[in-house]
């Protein structure tokens, strides 16, 4: 397991220096280490010292994808889990047994102003909230380098279709089309996870039929078509040379710079532009996943990650009122002003008027009824482990798109036994 210690509030620990060195409370917390969960939690955490110099902050950062999840359900298991950790909403967290392993959050006064949607996706079985909103909702589909585009004369496209002869043009002009990056192999999924909002559109009851066991991915041809579009990208030679061994960092480098046209990922990628490439942040648009009816355009969401308390906590009462700041309207104006990057689910908590370019290609999709909709992960509470592995199986050409949903088809399934879904 990877794992490094880190004060990323070290400039308002100087400041206040003499109460720090006597600080009666000392929060211990785990988040990852994608800068924009570092700069959200920087400024929240210095703003919360500055109103309690009693409290500081001890801050460790984890991995992120599956062995990030590792490290999150090992520490959760082993009672080593800090005061406050940083997690995913929805079936990931579901899988972590919030009711045994999270405190109550339901009595902090700001739950109020949290969004229904959000409660929805950090409540246990109980009804119980678990979980405060930490950062902005985001987008799952593709950046694009709009400098290659207008060099190219090419416009964002709302079909598959469209989106493949983009980057035939774009190949032929000698570019690379798509940027993939396995060295991460989190972001191999984006293909399919993204494509969703396709799904649910053809398919209007999947997620229901799916938790019932009543469909699969390898037999419902909508939900086939996300392992589909990567073998079929992968097999037409758009990727970078490097793509097997190529991270997250080198993708979101790749598209702000134009080393690449294309980058599948999730919108809080964003927060990487403004931290390593600021210069190029205009350069970088963003749209869905295209699907088969552009009249039927659509963007699949996912829900912000949460701040969570564990129920071991060392100074509950102490970590409750931080969350309770963090949730509040103020907190989450200052989330808000430090990752401008999507909206977020506090109510009156509203974005700067001077957003990045992709934030404001994303928001037209939020803002408009039926252009929207939530991933499959925060509808069903199945989602096997290792799709990131078959994923990028697909993407090199070890395994065709076909064999792949039927081996995430029964990856899923031992999920589903070990939650105790009827029907499996």
């Amino acid at each position: 397991m990877r794992m490094t210690k880190c004060s990323i509030i070290a400039a308002a620990t100087l400041a206040l220096a003499s109460s720090v060195a006597h600080a009666d409370v000392t929060l211990s917390v785990l988040i990852d280490t994608n800068p924009e969960t570092i700069a959200s939690f920087d400024a929240v955490s210095k703003a919360y010292i500055e109103k309690n110099p009693d409290v500081t902050f001890d801050v460790e950062q984890r991995a992120g994808g599956s062995e990030g999840d590792n490290i999150v359900k090992t520490r959760l298991a082993t009672g080593e889990m800090p005061d406050i950790f940083q997690y995913n909403s929805g079936s990931l967290f579901k899988a972590l047994k919030p009711e045994q392993t999270m405190a109550d959050l339901s009595d902090l006064p700001s739950a109020a102003g949290i969004l229904e949607s959000f409660k929805k996706v950090v409540s246990g079985t109980d009804g119980h909230l678990r979980g405060i909103p930490f950062g902005p909702a985001m987008g799952g589909g593709i950046f694009y380098n709009r400098k290659i585009y207008a060099e190219l004369g090419l416009q964002p496209p709302k079909t598959w279709a469209e989106f493949m002869a983009n980057n035939e043009k774009i190949k032929a002009a000698g570019k690379v089309a798509i940027a993939q990056t396995y060295g991460t192999t989190w972001t191999s999924q984006i293909f399919v996870l993204a494509d969703f909002f396709n799904v649910q559109t053809e398919v209007p009851t999947f997620a229901e039929d799916y938790t019932a066991n009543k469909v699969k991915y390898a037999t419902t041809p909508a939900a086939l078509r996300g392992f589909e579009h990567q073998e079929e990208v992968a097999k037409a030679g758009f990727f970078n040379e490097d793509f097997g061994a190529a991270s997250f960092d080198d993708g979101m480098r790749m598209v702000s710079t134009g080393e690449a046209a294309h980058y599948p990922s999730l919108t809080f990628g964003i927060g990487n532009i403004q931290q390593n490439f600021p210069d190029n942040i205009k350069d970088v648009g963003f749209f869905a996943e295209p699907g088969t009816d552009a009249a039927k355009n659509g963007l699949t969401i996912w829900m912000p990650a949460a701040l969570y308390l564990s129920a071991k906590a060392e100074h509950l009462e102490e970590a409750k009122k931080f969350l309770d700041f963090v949730a509040s309207k103020d907190g989450c104006e200052l989330m808000a002003k430090a990752v401008p990057s999507g909206p977020y689910l506090i109510k009156g908590c509203e974005l700067p008027k001077d957003v990045p370019q992709a934030v404001t290609d994303m928001l037209p999709y939020f803002q408009t009824e039926g252009r929207a909709g939530p991933a499959l992960e925060f509808l069903s509470p199945v989602k096997g482990p290792a799709l990131e592995q078959i994923t990028v199986e697909v993407g090199t050409g070890i395994r065709s798109a076909k064999d792949a949903a039927a081996l995430y088809d029964q990856d899923v399934a031992k999920q589903a036994k070990q939650l105790g879904l009827p029907n499996w």
